[in-house]
């Protein structure tokens, strides 16, 4: 290839970030031997510090050096209605958009048959507890509009059905197909405020 082995290992590594592809990785491992040794330094101790520091809330699953974490633990946030969603990423994305002032819980992924994607039955049975015991008027199901946001969305529907809150979808003001992370501002919030009320389906 040209390069030395650890360069060339960097980049393989920098290569399995999300959307980053080879040409992105390389100008990645370039960019760090440019930088001087204090930097690399103190990328690679902020590295190692989140990876020892940083845990799962117990209550909903948000990425946290504190146990509740800080979103948990707020006594300014709504604490009556819930938003359910897939992964921390969306959880950020709603944040960042100053959207929603309410409580989250993370799903810790999707349902996807065709890439052997599952949610854990423990984060379901997390959920419908944590939707019985907390006093919400509603719980938000803010799945992206895809394939696999629709089988997340109905999986998550089967988790609530024994409560009897208000369930709401986010609107379709995201594209097919998109995802809540990579949404705008302005898009966030018009299917944040136009979602729709979702009946969960009686057994039989």
């Amino acid at each position: 290839m040209g390069v030395s082995g650890p360069i060339e290992k960097l980049m393989k590594l920098f290569a399995k970030f999300p959307g980053v592809g080879d040409k992105t990785a390389r100008r990645f491992a370039l960019f760090l031997l440019q930088q001087p040794k204090c930097f690399t330094e103190d990328l690679t101790s902020t590295i190692s510090l989140m990876r020892d520091l940083t845990f799962s809330c117990s209550i909903c699953g948000n990425l946290t050096t504190e146990n509740p974490c800080p979103i948990c633990s707020d006594p300014f946030r709504d604490r009556k209605t819930l938003c359910v969603i897939e992964n921390v990423e969306d959880m950020l994305s709603l944040e960042q958009a100053c959207i929603f002032s309410g409580l989250y819980f993370i799903l810790g992924g999707k349902v996807s048959p065709l890439d052997g994607e599952d949610i854990d039955p423990e984060r379901f049975s997390r959920l419908r507890k944590y939707s019985e015991e907390g006093e919400f008027q509603e719980l938000i199901i803010a799945t992206n509009p895809s394939i696999e946001g629709d089988l997340t969305f109905y999986a998550v529907l089967d988790a609530l059905k024994p409560v009897g809150t208000r369930i709401t979808r986010l609107a379709f003001g995201l594209p097919l197909g998109g995802s809540i992370g990579y949404a705008d501002r302005v898009t966030l919030h018009a299917s944040l405020e136009s979602r729709v009320e979702v009946r969960i389906p009686e057994k039989k």
